[in-house]
């Protein structure tokens, strides 16, 4: 029979419990939640990389954007228009310096220059030229970029969501984007360095979502080339490890994506175009470019340089110039280049 001593006892361990396991999952919750937080930021961030993707395809817009490096600072004019059943029609003007015009549909791309009367007919290569961004998903993306969602704010006009990619690691840049609410296209971006100082800005000063698909004139324009010098460049898919090569740098993120020959006119008019071969990483953001050329017939000098967020790295390897190009850190590229061995093949 229980007195009540030992009922005051029993109440007083079960009491004794009860903040043990109380004191437990204070202890654990914040952590949880915080990882939960950090979870449901990733998805929402990963979601709008995807949005922003898909909306400069899928939406038709006109507007004018503004690339700015420095000092320099070039505007061009554009109209994108996708057409259901017929796939997307592009026209992107230069509207500083030369006159330029590019025609697009789908990966048929047309670039007229005036001042040279010359047409140049070839197939997109880059799919993420702006206001396209990435050649990844976004929860790809996400795997070496840590993300935040920055609030409101306004674009030509527009209202924007802002979204801050920062690298998990020293081998690229930040990123700042400003997408619109109600369809995802992307408004500016910013490229950042690590002490958060803008190398190169794109931005639409003016831009109408949702307009009509007047694809007439472009379809025109690349039908009515009579008078134009037509020039298609011989551009080639070429295996680079066949040939001997061996590229693989120790940096998280970035995988080959293309392989590609452009023949390059030598320094004698008379003599054959010099082959240079041209191997193209992506992280889904950041490309990098490693080219490859007969030093024999080249006069290119070792260096480095950069503008913007561009940076670029020539280095002797054997008998071959190689150049490793990217909107990445000087130090990247540095170790692309210590990873490229070469084997001459039988």
């Amino acid at each position: 029979m229980l007195t009540l001593r030992s009922m005051r006892v029993a109440a007083r361990r079960q009491r004794a419990a009860w903040l043990l396991c109380a004191a437990a999952l204070l202890s654990v919750s914040p952590h949880a939640a915080l990882a939960q937080a950090d979870a449901s930021t990733r998805q929402q961030a990963a979601s709008w990389l995807d949005r922003i993707h898909e909306a400069a395809q899928r939406e038709n817009y006109e507007g004018v954007f503004v690339y700015q490096r420095g000092n320099f600072v070039q505007s061009s004019r554009i109209a994108h228009y996708a057409v259901r059943g017929d796939g997307e029609f592009e026209s992107l003007e230069s509207l500083d310096g030369q006159p330029r015009k590019l025609l697009r549909h789908d990966d048929d791309l047309y670039t007229f220059v005036p001042e040279r009367h010359l047409c140049v007919v070839e197939k997109r290569l880059n799919r993420d030229a702006f206001p396209a961004l990435m050649s990844e998903s976004g929860a790809q993306v996400l795997s070496v970029y840590d993300s935040k969602l920055l609030g409101a704010d306004r674009v030509a006009d527009i209202d924007a969501q802002v979204i801050e990619l920062d690298p998990k690691d020293a081998y690229r840049f930040a990123y700042k984007l400003w997408a619109d609410k109600k369809t995802g296209l992307l408004l500016r971006v910013q490229t950042l360095d690590a002490s958060g100082q803008v190398l190169e800005q794109i931005a639409f000063t003016q831009v109408r979502i949702g307009v009509p698909a007047q694809k007439a004139s472009i379809v025109a324009g690349m039908r009515n080339t009579s008078g134009w010098t037509i020039v298609h460049p011989p551009v080639s898919a070429v295996d680079m490890q066949a040939q001997g090569w061996r590229i693989k740098p120790d940096v998280p993120g970035f995988h080959q994506i293309r392989e590609l020959r452009r023949p390059m006119a030598a320094r004698d008019p008379s003599a054959p175009p010099i082959p240079v071969d041209q191997a193209v990483f992506s992280d889904g953001l950041s490309t990098i470019s490693v080219f490859v050329e007969p030093a024999d017939k080249s006069t290119r000098k070792e260096g480095a340089g950069s503008t913007g967020a561009t940076h670029v790295l020539v280095t002797r390897y054997r008998d071959y110039w190689v150049t490793v190009l990217g909107e990445v850190p000087q130090a990247t590229l540095q170790r692309f280049a210590s990873a490229i061995e070469y084997k001459a093949t039988k």
